[in-house]
């Protein structure tokens, strides 16, 4: 019943992104909710087959590393362009 829930919450999170695209903010915003879903997932897999916890500390690290680049991205992109559309950029020239 548990992972059903974290199917579904994992899956919204997916459709979220998916209809989030025009900013920056709201896509790095869920991300880190499909993140903490991944991490409630894993606890609960650990739990279950009693395996140790050190692989929780290591996906909380780059978890860590991820949000602080996410956020250097968007601030450097509002510095550059005044506001965080993603829709205004061209990727190939940036």
């Amino acid at each position: 019943m548990l992972y059903n829930y974290l199917f579904i919450l994992f899956f919204l999170g997916l459709i979220s992104f998916c209809s989030v695209r025009k900013h920056l903010l709201l896509s790095l915003l869920t991300l880190e909710y499909l993140v903490l879903v991944l991490f409630i997932s894993l606890y609960y897999y650990l739990i279950f087959y009693y395996s140790c916890m050190y692989f929780m500390v290591v996906f909380l690290t780059f978890t860590v590393c991820e949000g602080s680049l996410g956020l250097s991205v968007l601030v450097s992109l509002i510095r550059c362009h005044g506001n965080d559309n993603l829709s205004i950029l061209n990727f190939l020239k940036w």
